[in-house]
C-alpha cells in the first residue's frame, strides 16, 4: 500500500527539520495516540548528512482478528533515516524488531517552504504487510494510525517550536 501523510507547520523548514532531530522533542512526543515514547537509539552527523535510529512501540488497540496472529507486545520497530540537510529530504526504512518477514516499509520525508510562510512536511512511502487474511486490514490500520499520529504530532511540535523561537 502506497501512502502519503502531510503536515503543515508555521515555522521555517530549517527549524522544523532541527526539531525532529532534537532528543528533547522526541521525549515530548510521549503519549501520542497509539505509540509509546520514542527512544533515540543513535544519531550521527557527517557534513550535511544526519543518520538517526529511533525505536517506536505500538500501544493502540487492535481487532481480535489481528491479535489472533500478532502479539501486540511485539509490535516494536526502528525507524532508520538518512537526512540530507541540503535537500531537506530523508530516506527512511522501518525495521521491525519482531515479525521481520511480515512487514516492510520504506519511503521519504521531505520538507519544503510554503508561500506565505511555514513549511510542508511530507512522508510518503510503501507499506507491505504479509499476514494471510488480515494483511490488508493491518496495512489500512497502520496508515490510518500514521495520519492520526501526524495530526497529533503537529499539535505538540508547533508549541514546542514557539517556546524556542527567540523572536
Amino acid at each position: 500500500m502506497r501512502f502519503k501523510v502531510e503536515q503543515r507547520f508555521q515555522a521555517p523548514v530549517d527549524d522544523v527539520e532541527a526539531a525532529f532531530l532534537d532528543p528533547d522533542l522526541l521525549a515530548r512526543l510521549d503519549g501520542l495516540p497509539s505509540l509509546g515514547r520514542p527512544e533515540l537509539l543513535d544519531q550521527s552527523e557527517l557534513g550535511d548528512t544526519v543518520r538517526q535510529r529511533v525505536r517506536y512501540r505500538f500501544t493502540g488497540r487492535l481487532s481480535p482478528a489481528v491479535t489472533a496472529v500478532v502479539d501486540p507486545a511485539r509490535l516494536t520497530w526502528v525507524q532508520e533515516s538518512v537526512l540530507d540537510r541540503r535537500t531537506h529530504r530523508a530516506d527512511i526504512e522501518i525495521v521491525p524488531d519482531h515479525y521481520p518477514d511480515r512487514l516492510r516499509c520504506s519511503g521519504t520525508i521531505s520538507l519544503r517552504d510554503l508561500n506565505g510562510g511555514g513549511c510542508l512536511r511530507v512522508t510518503a512511502g510503501e507499506l507491505v504487510v504479509r499476514f494471510p487474511v488480515v494483511g490488508a486490514r493491518v496495512e489500512w490500520a497502520i496508515v490510518s494510525g500514521l495520519q492520526q499520529h501526524a495530526a497529533a504530532e503537529v499539535a505538540i511540535v508547533e508549541p514546542w517550536l514557539a517556546e524556542r523561537d527567540p523572536r
